[in-house]
């Protein structure tokens, strides 16, 4: 590779990566989860089945890949993003508004939702957990600042626990997203409205 050579090189390499990432989301969407194969992908992009593999891994890499570009702009939006998702507004605000971010990402990705649990997680990434542990001290972080006397920690995996599951996907096939994010909508809120003392809620 010469040295003029090399920013072309890139430059496709992040094309063919945007190209096929688009392709796999659009099946997705159109197909569904069953029929996401490497090869349709690969004709669908425009590219050989050899560069997914060589870029992704395999077709589980590839999903998971998909997966963390959703959560990864969430992140951002939740650490600098306009309020009330963003910092500087008053907590229950952003505490409605990091939830309403979430099952909108859910909904609107239902069959990548269910394509990565399907393949789980990979052992040598550790995006998964650490995105786990960003969305546990964020959600804590704001119940702190509304009931510095709850268990927030408890309640923070159980509010975060209300966000996926079976359930919930087959809630969203059905066509009930709506419905979902109203369900959790409202039960954020009736946590963010229930007077606590003594270190429990009432």
């Amino acid at each position: 590779m010469t040295a003029h050579e090399s920013p072309r090189l890139r430059a496709d390499a992040t094309r063919n990566r945007r190209a096929i990432l688009d392709a796999a989301d659009e099946l997705l969407t159109q197909d569904g989860v069953e029929n996401l194969t490497m090869d349709r992908v690969a004709a669908a992009a425009g590219v050989g089945k050899g560069t997914i593999f060589h870029r992704f891994g395999s077709r589980a890499g590839l999903i998971r890949e998909l997966i963390f570009e959703r959560a990864q702009d969430l992140l951002e939006h939740v650490q600098s993003g306009p309020a009330p998702i963003g910092p500087g507004a008053p907590a229950a605000e952003r505490l409605l508004a990091f939830f309403d971010g979430f099952t909108g990402l859910i909904g609107d990705n239902i069959e990548l939702v269910m394509a990565y649990a399907g393949v789980g997680r990979d052992s040598d990434d550790d995006r998964a957990a650490m995105m786990h542990q960003f969305w546990q001290r964020h959600i804590a972080a704001l119940l702190t600042e509304l009931h510095p006397d709850l268990d927030v920690e408890l309640t923070a995996m159980l509010l975060h626990t209300s966000l996926g599951g079976t359930f919930v996907w087959e809630m969203i096939r059905r066509g009930e997203t709506e419905r979902y994010r109203a369900g959790v909508r409202a039960l954020v809120a009736s946590v963010i409205a229930t007077p606590v003392g003594s270190g429990q809620m009432t």
